[in-house]
C-alpha cells in the first residue's frame, strides 16, 4: 500500500472544450490560493484504472503549512502517514512498519501534495484553462511526471475536489469536506520520527 499511496501523490496522479485561460487566473482561484498559508480537511481519496475499476478508496486527514510542510495521514482502509517538513518527505505505512524518506528537493512539484504545499505562482508550474462550474483545469508545463491534467473544483471560496489523470490511464480524485482555511497550525504537525523498530529506506542523516 505504500508504493500505491506515494504513486497517486506524487508520480500516478497526477469534459469540456474550453479556451485556455489568461491572465489572470480566474476569481475563485485566485482568492483560494491568495494568502494562503495553511489548510486543514478531511479527504476521500479513490483511484480508479484505465478500465475504470475502483482500485483503492481511502480517507483521512491532512494538513499543508506553505511553503513546503504537508501532512496526510491516512486512517482507512490502512493507516499510514506522508509527511513533509521543509526538508526531507516522509511515508510511513504502519503495518510495513516501514518508512521511506526523499529529499524534498526530489519530489515533483505538478502533484496535488505539493500543489497545495507550493509556494511558486500556478501559471509558472501549469497551463490554466477555466472550465464550467468553478472548475479550473491545470496542465503541468513540464512532462517530468506521469500527470497529465490536474482538475480543481470549489465550492463557496474552497476547494472542494482534485481529479488527477495520469499518463497510464488512471484517474484519482480527492474530495474535501470540513475544509478550513489558514487555521494556526503547529510546527509539531510536520515533524516527523521514524518509529522504533521500523525500516528506514532512504537517508536520514
Amino acid at each position: 500500500m505504500y508504493t500505491r499511496m506515494l504513486k497517486a501523490l506524487f508520480s500516478g496522479l497526477l469534459m469540456v472544450s474550453a479556451p485556455v485561460l489568461s491572465s489572470p487566473a480566474p476569481g475563485y482561484l485566485d482568492h483560494f490560493f491568495s494568502g494562503l498559508e495553511t489548510l486543514q480537511a478531511d479527504f476521500d481519496q479513490q483511484v480508479v484504472d484505465a478500465n475504470d475499476r475502483t482500485v483503492q478508496s481511502s480517507q483521512g486527514h491532512l494538513w499543508i503549512m506553505r511553503p513546503g510542510r504537508f501532512r496526510w495521514d491516512y486512517l482507512t482502509p490502512y493507516r499510514q502517514q506522508l509527511v513533509a517538513d521543509g526538508t526531507r518527505v516522509w511515508s510511513y505505512d504502519e503495518d510495513l512498519e516501514q518508512v521511506t524518506v526523499q529529499d524534498a528537493s526530489e519530489v515533483l512539484t505538478a502533484t496535488p501534495a505539493m500543489l497545495l504545499s507550493g509556494s511558486r505562482p500556478l501559471d509558472e508550474v501549469f497551463t490554466i484553462r477555466e472550465l464550467e462550474a468553478n472548475r479550473v483545469q491545470l496542465t503541468p508545463k513540464t512532462d517530468d511526471s506521469n500527470i497529465t491534467t490536474l482538475t480543481l473544483a470549489f465550492a463557496d471560496g474552497l476547494l472542494a475536489q482534485i481529479e488527477a489523470h495520469d499518463s497510464f490511464g488512471n484517474t484519482t480524485t480527492f474530495s474535501f469536506s470540513n475544509v478550513v482555511r489558514n487555521p494556526h497550525l503547529g510546527q509539531d504537525i510536520f515533524r516527523f520520527e521514524p518509529p522504533a523498530g521500523a525500516d528506514v529506506i532512504g537517508d536520514i542523516d
